[in-house]
């Protein structure tokens, strides 16, 4: 399993950063253990910064181009503003939990990565 991330330092060990109202998308990719791996990522930033966010072109994957895709992600990882997080799970993965006596299906899976 493959997990990658950033939580800025402007979140980080700042116990006053709790009581801060956030903003937090998530989304997956994938169609399951016969097609390869699911992604889950998630992103979030506090809602104060939701305007400026807003001006910086994100929008559905789907609906831009790789290049753009790859601006985006570069700026994402550079912006101290925001926290993001990637979870791929391998299809041997995924098929193992649907597949033992006590059977998860990828509703379950998708909940258990996004908690």
């Amino acid at each position: 399993r493959e997990r990658k991330g950033r939580i800025p330092t402007t979140m980080a060990g700042d116990a006053a950063w709790r009581d801060v109202p956030c903003a937090m998308g998530i989304d997956e990719a994938g169609r399951g253990p016969v097609l390869g791996p699911m992604v889950y990522a998630c992103a979030y930033c506090a809602v104060d910064y939701l305007d400026t966010l807003r001006k910086q072109a994100y929008a559905d994957s789907k609906t831009l181009s790789e290049e753009e895709r790859e601006t985006l992600l570069e700026a994402m990882k550079q912006d101290e503003n925001l926290a993001w997080k990637v979870d791929v799970i391998s299809a041997k993965e995924l098929s193992g939990k649907m597949l033992r006596a006590e059977k998860c299906n990828l509703n379950t899976i998708s909940h258990q990565s996004a908690m």
